[in-house]
This record gives C-alpha cells, sequence and structure tokens, in this order.
C-alpha cells in the first residue's frame, strides 16, 4: 500500500469533463491538486474518462468545428490537466471517510491519500439490458447508444428508422427529439401501457413519427460491424413469438445510476440517487469541504458541455472554501 503524510489540499474523484475541468481550474490556481481517475460503477467498473469514452463523435462541444471523438477529446482534458502539473491516480476510489477532518481516500490498488477539500465528479452510467449484441453495437458507433441528444443528429440516424427502449418519460423524451431526424422512431416497451406521464404519453401517441411496439422486450440487436444495426430481434411478453424490426440504431432510455455507492450514504441524494447540492446555484454538499459536479449530480442535462462549466465551478468553490480556511 502506498500512502503519504501529506494532506493534500483538493483531491478530485473522477474523470470525465467534470473531473478534468476541475482539475485545470484548480492546478491553475496553484492547489496542486490530486485526480483519482474512477470510482466502481453500478456494474464494478471503472470508466476514466466517463460515458464519452462509448461516444465515436462529438459534434456538440464548441471549439471543435469538424467535431471530435469521444475518446480523443477526454485524452486532450486529461492531457491539457499534466500540463499544468496535476498528478493522478489511476485507481478506483473504494473507501472515502467524510465524517473526519482531514478527509481520507483509498483506491482499490492500495493507495491512500487525505485532503482538506474533495471534488466529487464520478459521474452517472447509462443502463444496458446486458445483452452481448447490445454491449457489441454499442462500441465504435455501430448504432447503439444511450443518449439522443449526444448522437441523434448522426448520418446513420437520419432518414432512418430507429427504436427507443423503455417506457418512461426519459424514452419518450428521447423518441421526440429524434423526430427531428428520423424517418420513424419505434418506442419499445414491454406493457401495454407507458409509464410516462399522462402529458408526456399523450405528446408521443399523438405524433405520427412515433411507432408504439407494445408488450415488447430486445432478444437481440442484429447487424454485423460493417453496416452497424440493420434490425431487432423482438418478443412478444404475452404470445411469445418473436419478430424482427428493421432499424439502424437503438436508444436505451432505461434510466442512469449515478456512481456513487462508494460514499456509502455520508452524501445525501434525490430518490432518483443522485448527489444532492446545498445550494442548486454552487458545488456545495452538506458536508464543508466536499463539493460535487457533472453527471453525478444532474439527471437532467447530462452533457459534456454542462459537466465541464460545473466542474469549473466545483474548482472555484472549493479555492473559495480553502482560503476562507486558511489554506492557499
Amino acid at each position: 500500500m502506498s500512502s503519504s503524510n501529506q494532506v493534500e489540499k483538493v483531491i478530485i474523484v473522477g474523470s470525465g469533463p467534470a473531473g478534468w475541468t476541475a482539475a485545470i481550474y484548480a492546478a491553475r490556481a496553484n492547489l496542486n491538486p490530486l485526480v483519482f481517475e474512477g470510482a466502481p460503477s453500478s456494474k464494478n467498473e471503472m470508466i476514466p474518462g466517463g460515458q464519452l469514452m462509448y461516444t465515436t463523435e462529438v459534434e456538440n462541444y464548441p471549439g471543435f468545428p469538424n467535431g471530435i471523438d469521444g475518446p480523443e477529446m477526454m485524452q486532450a482534458f486529461r492531457e491539457q490537466a499534466l500540463r499544468f502539473d496535476v498528478r493522478v491516480v489511476s485507481e478506483n476510489v473504494t473507501e472515502i471517510d467524510l465524517k473526519n477532518r482531514p478527509f481520507s481516500l483509498a483506491g482499490d490498488e492500495g493507495t491512500t491519500a487525505s485532503a482538506n477539500a474533495i471534488i466529487i465528479s464520478t459521474g452517472a452510467s447509462a443502463n444496458w439490458l446486458g445483452l452481448e449484441s447490445e454491449k457489441h453495437f454499442r462500441m465504435g458507433g455501430l448504432g447503439v447508444t444511450a443518449c439522443a441528444t449526444c448522437d441523434g443528429a448522426f448520418p446513420r440516424f437520419r432518414d432512418k428508422p430507429v427504436a427507443v427502449v423503455g417506457g418512461g418519460d426519459s424514452a419518450v423524451e428521447e423518441a421526440m427529439f429524434m423526430t427531428k431526424f428520423a424517418s420513424s422512431v419505434h418506442i419499445i416497451h414491454r406493457r401495454d401501457k407507458l409509464r410516462a406521464s399522462k402529458i408526456m404519453a399523450q405528446r408521443a401517441l399523438d405524433n405520427d413519427k412515433i411507432v408504439m411496439e407494445w408488450n415488447s422486450t430486445l432478444e437481440e440487436v442484429l447487424g454485423d460491424d460493417k453496416a452497424g444495426v440493420t434490425g431487432l430481434r423482438l418478443r412478444d411478453t404475452k404470445s411469445r413469438e418473436t419478430r424482427e424490426l428493421p432499424v439502424t440504431g437503438m436508444f436505451l432510455a432505461i434510466g442512469h445510476t449515478p456512481n456513487t455507492a462508494f460514499l456509502n450514504g455520508q452524501l445525501d441524494t434525490d430518490e432518483k440517487g443522485y448527489l444532492e447540492l446545498e445550494d442548486p446555484y454552487r458545488s456545495t454538499t452538506k458536508i464543508e469541504g466536499v463539493f460535487a459536479a457533472g453527471d453525478v449530480v444532474d439527471s437532467v442535462y447530462r452533457q459534456a458541455i454542462t459537466a465541464a462549466g460545473m466542474g469549473c465551478k466545483a474548482a472555484i468553490d472549493a479555492e473559495r472554501w480553502l482560503a476562507d480556511q486558511g489554506i492557499e
């Protein structure tokens, strides 16, 4: 086990847009931040770089007029942080103590550290069905994604039939968004009635481009590595018969799970599991000196640019709080 008696000014947990932005701002404020790249997701897997590591092309982040691959973008974030001498520990934080000061934490490979301030930016992981074919086609831009706002405008979906899996408000929102691009949008739902709110459900039912695939579950994503997704194999939950639905893409809209399990309930969460902030315009939590940013607190937008903005706020809040404590 490696450890140090040095108490860090600030430790950042997480390495998505929020984490790296916080690191850049903290470093430029001479806080000499230490970044632990991850925390276990709901599936106990570390994803340095966050959800953008599953996105082949980012077209809506300002400053990249020709777009940029998600992994390439996160590598650029990382390199910019390293330029300011940000120190990085490539481990998951599996234990953290926010009840005693200085705060302390431990990584899954034995590294321990302590700090006067902590920024939690561990993100949220999209919920997946767990199919092998789903996993295969979500890599490399082959047509499976969990964010219509991020990927819906891609050429492979334009004027083509696509599917959205889910039955809640998020699924309807994704489907409504995709009607701007796709020729038709099939909502695949295991029941014969949407779980979405009445007003959202009615919007879907009234939209000519949306087709309801009631009482259906996804058995397999069809296609190949060259063409990408070409269809879905569905099973009727009543007759148990299977059928194929031709589509060029599938959007999962069955929720996200914030990566907060490692906190063991030391910070408050809302009904969806997202960390709660003391002030919606700041990054402060109920524990002084602990700040949060990015998708781990955001169930609404979940965009790289909003996460980066929140990372900036968290670093500035941490800097000012440390100054108030006489730690500069």
